[in-house]
């Protein structure tokens, strides 16, 4: 017997076994996105959970398909998904003097049906929204390629019933 020979081939198939291991943990049936969850105050917690109650189920034709870990602070829609994180910090962005001149190309403020946002295209290609002259800040990621107009009309009645003018903190 050639103990070698019997070796050689066990030994060229460890590789070919930890691949498939390897591929195997990190594929997935479930794609849901991954965020990460915003920590606010308790006020803006309250304010974010009863957004959660009145989310569309679809927007922009889109289901909704909500982002690990489950919070009542995120939701996801689609795949690959627009994904809403409630209670975030204020966006540099939107205390920034040229974004308020419109001398900052990568960010914008406009209104789409009575709700402020604050518009920064990012450097994967992605767009975020953040709305502005809220009590708690909303942050909605759209990604590349996805239109985001339907978006913005489809929460714009949510977010104005859930989140009332004002003042973040």
């Amino acid at each position: 017997m050639n103990f070698f020979r019997h070796r050689h081939t066990a030994f060229l198939g460890l590789p070919a076994v930890a691949l498939l291991i390897t591929i195997a943990g990190c594929s997935s049936a479930d794609d849901n996105a991954s965020v990460s969850v915003p920590s606010p105050n308790a006020k803006v917690t309250k304010l974010c959970q009863n957004l959660d109650k009145v989310l569309p189920r679809k927007v922009d034709g889109l289901g909704r398909k909500d982002p690990e870990p489950r919070s009542a602070l995120t939701a996801g829609w689609g795949s690959p998904a627009i994904i809403l994180r409630c209670g975030v910090e204020r966006p540099p962005k939107m205390i920034d003097p040229k974004v308020a001149l419109g001398d900052d190309p990568k960010a914008v403020g406009g209104t789409v049906n009575g709700v402020d946002w604050l518009m920064e295209k990012r450097d994967d290609g992605s767009n975020r929204f953040t709305t502005a002259n809220r009590s708690a800040y909303v942050e909605v990621t759209v990604p590349k390629g996805r239109d985001a107009s339907g978006m913005l009309v489809d929460m714009a009645a949510s977010i104005k019933k859930a989140i009332p003018k004002g003042i973040a903190n």
